[in-house]
């Protein structure tokens, strides 16, 4: 009889409470049972994830390349590409398995390399995001307070903070509680906020006009307007990929592919263009995308407030399901280091950077453009490893006790716990991404201007991880043996 994702656990009391939070907190695959989300659920999930208020910042920093019809052009072709092989490389193999997408990641990178990545891109990155979130929480909070006070009030003061650690400190709480809560209120948060997110267009084109949003100029352009275009698309491609690090881990929590997969693309793509343009029609019209300066002045006390204090509860739901895989890589891939480690406190040392950085909102803001670029310098690699190793190496078939065992098997064992292949292909293809566009420098490849970046770096990646698997691991096989599959 062939094995079904969970099997393994057959031989445990299924009511076992330590069972039962080890499926759920821990590393252990779901069993069918414990996936509880539709596709109507991980779409809220999704909605909610991708209307936080840092995709209004998207769509500002797009502003700064490009004007209104070519803004739009260039997010939604960014989005579409970068969404595209992002979910490919981290949806399928997860909900097929119930597995979080880490433990996968072993046949790629091996037991050891897993960690390495992880430790490493996979938690600055969502340091990063988790403290953005925070800041534009606090932000939100500090523009409440205004209002209601009448106070002048400093965009990035004492008040930013405070409310930034209060939003970690709520979403601290509701990560406590679990994914299925996390679901819940997102099934609330995720249709308010795009009805809101309709309300500000209406709210900012009532204000202006759609002639002074069509002829607005880009804030910030280069001379070469090619360029302009090809950065502001490749920006949105690295916004695309950022999913990557979360995505896998929620969608194990769905109950069959097709709940997974269109959800996980669909919500994603038409939630951040939908916040994502708003951003960018505020700052073309305004000159500020982030809806905590403008909201007020536009919406009215009643209004505005209601608003900006339903937008940072949103960004506290974000946070929540952000750290929540987060945490679950960090576990899998420490071995016994953090396995013992309770949840509650494993989720609070999380926050810890995120509070620091708390202290410093406006570096938070003048740095999201390099930051959501050089993270997609490698996260893209990742994919493209990710993808290839799952649907062209191991033609979709995983052996979940062998991949559990680790080093302790045959089929995912390395030396040193440590696939080679993949590891130099992720740092080949984020160093071809680096030569093809330096978002610190600014420095192009002349061919960036026809290929972007992230698409190329994903596939230099594939081909090299393919080629250099088969070099260093020619004998090993790369599927179960139909014995192992009996």
């Amino acid at each position: 009889m062939k094995k079904t994702p969970g099997a393994h656990a057959d031989a445990l009391p299924v009511d076992s409470e330590e069972l039962r939070r080890e499926h759920i907190y821990g590393t252990f695959p779901l069993l069918e049972s414990e996936r509880k989300w539709s596709g109507w659920d991980f779409t809220w999930v999704n909605t909610a994830l991708a209307i936080a208020t840092w995709a209004f910042l998207v769509g500002g920093s797009t502003a700064l390349l490009v004007g209104f019809k070519d803004g739009i052009a260039a997010m939604l072709i960014g989005n579409a590409i970068g969404l595209c092989f992002m979910v490919l490389a981290a949806v399928p193999a997860s909900q097929r398995y119930g597995t979080e997408q880490y433990t996968l990641l072993r046949g790629a990178f091996g037991v050891v390399g897993v960690g390495a990545i992880v430790f490493t891109i996979i938690l600055i990155t969502e340091m990063g995001w988790s403290s953005l979130l925070a800041v534009m929480a606090g932000r939100a909070t500090n523009e409440v307070a205004g209002s209601i006070t009448g106070a002048e009030m400093n965009q990035y003061g004492p008040i930013v903070t405070v409310g930034a650690l209060a939003a970690i400190l709520i979403s601290w709480f509701v990560l406590s509680r679990g994914p299925v809560v996390i679901g819940r209120l997102n099934k609330i948060v995720a249709p308010g906020l795009v009805i809101i997110t309709i309300a500000m267009m209406i709210v900012l084109v009532s204000a202006t006009s759609w002639d002074t949003l069509l002829s607005a100029a880009p804030l910030a352009p280069f001379d070469d307007e090619t360029l302009n275009f090809m950065v502001a698309v490749e920006f949105n491609v690295g916004v695309g990929v950022s999913w990557y690090p979360v995505m896998g881990s929620l969608s194990r929590m769905t109950r069959h592919r097709k709940a997974a997969l269109w959800p996980a693309y669909g919500g994603l793509l038409v939630a951040t263009l939908i916040a994502q343009v708003v951003g960018m029609a505020a700052a073309l019209t305004i000159g500020d995308s982030d809806p905590t300066i403008w909201m007020v002045p536009f919406g009215g006390p009643v209004l505005g407030v209601a608003v900006l204090a339903f937008i940072a509860f949103a960004n506290i739901t974000s946070m929540s399901s952000i750290v929540y895989s987060t945490i679950l890589a960090l576990r899998q891939s420490s071995g016994r280091l953090l396995a013992r480690v309770p949840w509650k406190l494993l989720t609070a040392a999380f926050f810890i950077l995120p509070a620091i950085m708390s202290f410093f909102p406006q570096f938070m803001y003048e740095q999201f453009m390099t930051f959501v670029l050089l993270s997609g310098a490698f996260l893209t690699s990742i994919c493209g490893v990710a993808l290839t190793d799952y649907f062209f190496l191991r033609r979709q078939s995983i052996d979940l006790r062998q991949l559990h065992l680790a080093n302790r098997g045959q089929l995912y064992a390395f030396a040193g716990g440590v696939n080679w292949a993949g590891l130099a292909a992720v740092l080949i293809g984020a160093v071809f991404y680096l030569w093809l566009y330096n978002p610190i420098t600014l420095e192009t490849a002349a061919v960036f201007s026809i290929v972007t970046a992230s698409l190329p770096a994903a596939l230099v990646a594939a081909v090299a991880y393919l080629v250099l698997f088969h070099l260093l691991y020619r004998r090993r096989p790369t599927r179960p043996s139909p014995l192992q599959e009996a």
